[in-house]
């Protein structure tokens, strides 16, 4: 018999973060998230995305023993300013157990149709920021920090519970020796130039601050049409700068700003912290952090975690600039390979700017979605 627990308590939160490190335990594959990081993720006073969203965490028991977990997510902007009627729901993990999976949903479902919503999607985080999809393909492919890991078996229990596609996504990487300097040298230089734009270099993070606002600013300008998008508010940009800040080398981060020092383009790359997350399983102490730190500086690997380019910009080679300046920083650095994080399958702006890279596709994924 199936028993449904609401998280109410420390303890079960603790429990729920940490039920996937039983579930995946025998995987080479998964990624385990820092468990400090996830309970700040659902506490109420540390993170301001409970300003404007509501999350009721759900735990499945078989006898006394964890067997699944869902997070029932509503976000209120979504909701009421885009009149989106969606229920969200993420950190959605069970046994292979179709009973287990459907008394989870159920939860979730019960909560859309108490708020008259119309249909629920996932899986999904609190907005765009967070981890997205249930992976389709690349099971044999060691994960991410940034995305969920999950079973094959999962995609089949969607389907059986009468999900549907919503979105596709694509995860994509190259090795560095792919990327062509002569494709990009002469014309950011020319680009330059005709805007008279001019690249940042960061060496320390406090260079980054003055920026940063900008930086979320045309984020929500420039993916504002995306399915999905829900924007940042003022108050979760200084959350967000204390969340990822912190895991991004300075160097890492690149601004494009024009002659009135306006920015118009960024992108974020961050080390794979893959094999070094796995190696703490979790935990950032005793010894955790320092492997973390190390791994920031060494890492051969790297993620590109966001790029963005004003529209007003788009279309004129003005990625020609964030491209050269990493070349010149990876080629110091040694880096072996780039990896991207989940994009639309159909945003062909993004894969025209990546297209001369000759990147493969090595997982992909799908968020589903059901009528309430």
């Amino acid at each position: 018999m199936i028993t449904i627990k609401k998280v109410t308590s420390k303890k079960d939160l603790k429990a729920f973060i940490t039920f996937p490190f039983s579930l995946y335990n025998d995987s080479k594959y998964w990624i385990p998230p820092i468990i400090s990081q996830e309970i700040k993720t659902f506490d109420t006073k540390e993170n301001p995305i409970f300003k404007d969203a509501e999350a009721t965490l759900f735990l499945a028991y078989r006898n006394t023993k964890i067997v699944g977990r869902i997070a029932a997510i509503i976000n209120w902007l979504e909701v009421k300013d885009q009149n989106v009627k969606k229920m969200r729901f993420g950190w959605f993990d069970f046994i292979d157990d179709i009973e287990v999976s459907k008394a989870l949903l159920n939860e979730v479902y019960a909560i859309g149709k108490q708020y008259n919503l119309e249909y629920t999607e996932g899986p999904v985080g609190f907005s765009n920021l967070d981890k997205v999809g249930v992976m389709t393909s690349g099971f044999n492919e060691v994960g991410n920090m940034v995305a969920w890991y999950n079973h094959e078996y999962y995609y089949k229990h969607y389907i059986n519970h009468g999900f549907i596609t919503e979105k596709k996504y694509e995860e994509n990487r190259f090795p560095f020796t792919n990327v062509k300097p002569e494709l990009f040298f002469k014309l950011q230089e020319m680009i330059k130039k005709r805007y008279q734009l001019t690249a940042l270099k960061f060496t320390k993070t406090e260079e980054v601050m003055p920026y940063a606002d900008k930086m979320f600013d045309l984020f929500n300008k420039t993916y504002n049409d995306l399915a999905s998008f829900v924007k940042i508010t003022e108050i979760q940009k200084e959350y967000f700068k204390k969340k990822f800040l912190s895991f991004i080398n300075p160097e890492y981060i690149k601004f494009v700003v024009d002659k009135n020092n306006e920015l118009v383009a960024f992108a974020i790359v961050m080390p794979r912290f893959a094999e070094t997350l796995q190696d703490i399983k979790g935990k950032l102490f005793p010894v955790g952090f320092l492997k973390v730190l190390k791994a920031k500086k060494h890492s051969k690997d790297v993620m590109f975690y966001l790029i963005g380019v004003d529209k007003d910009y788009q279309n004129k080679g003005v990625h020609a600039i964030i491209f050269n300046e990493y070349y010149n920083m990876f080629t110091e650095k040694g880096i072996k390979t780039c990896y991207r994080t989940a994009e639309l399958s159909d945003n062909d702006a993004i894969r025209k700017i990546w297209k001369n890279m000759d990147p493969e596709v090595y997982v992909t994924r799908e968020t589903l979605r059901k009528t309430l």
